[in-house]
């Protein structure tokens, strides 16, 4: 499994924020309000990657030797929740990212500086999922294993050319 790219985290956050606009600005021009975003959102998002990262952790020790009974299927599955973790903040944060540039635009509008706050501080809690979702997959990444040949090639000394 490839490492997640953060430019391809930030291609895809920028191109859910702009289609968010697009749609957001639709729906205001005629006169819509985007949805309320429920301050649970960050709290819950935050919370979700807390559990990431704790999992990442544990799979850290494991690797390093410091926690040998954890199970390598446990492993795995962090290391796909990790990667999950990433393109769903990353959705996330474009979507909520969209709607807060849309409510920022028009503040003028009665209870738009509420709501592009709750936006703002969802688009926030996003961007911490996404990047701890990053983190737990370098704590998963596991060495290449050196076959006996490479190995003893890499011990011995190589002969100088000269």
């Amino acid at each position: 499994m490839q490492r997640t790219r953060w430019q391809t985290l930030a291609l895809v956050a920028t191109g859910v924020a702009a289609l968010t606009w697009l749609g957001f600005s639709a729906l205001a021009g005629r006169g819509g309000l985007p949805p309320q975003v429920p301050w649970l959102v960050a709290a819950v998002e935050v919370m979700i990657a807390a559990i990431v990262f704790v999992m990442g952790w544990a799979v850290r020790q494991f690797l390093r030797g410091k926690r040998p009974d954890l199970d390598p299927i446990r492993a795995a599955r962090t290391a796909v929740l990790a990667k999950a973790s990433c393109y769903t903040g990353a959705l996330l944060a474009g979507w909520y990212g969209g709607q807060t540039i849309v409510l920022v635009m028009d503040l003028a509008t009665h209870g738009n500086g509420g709501r592009a706050v709750a936006a703002g501080i969802a688009t926030t809690g996003a961007v911490v999922l996404a990047v701890v979702g990053l983190v737990v997959e370098w704590f998963c990444r596991v060495p290449p294993p050196q076959d006996d040949e490479t190995a003893e090639a890499k011990a011995s000394p190589q002969p100088s050319a000269g």
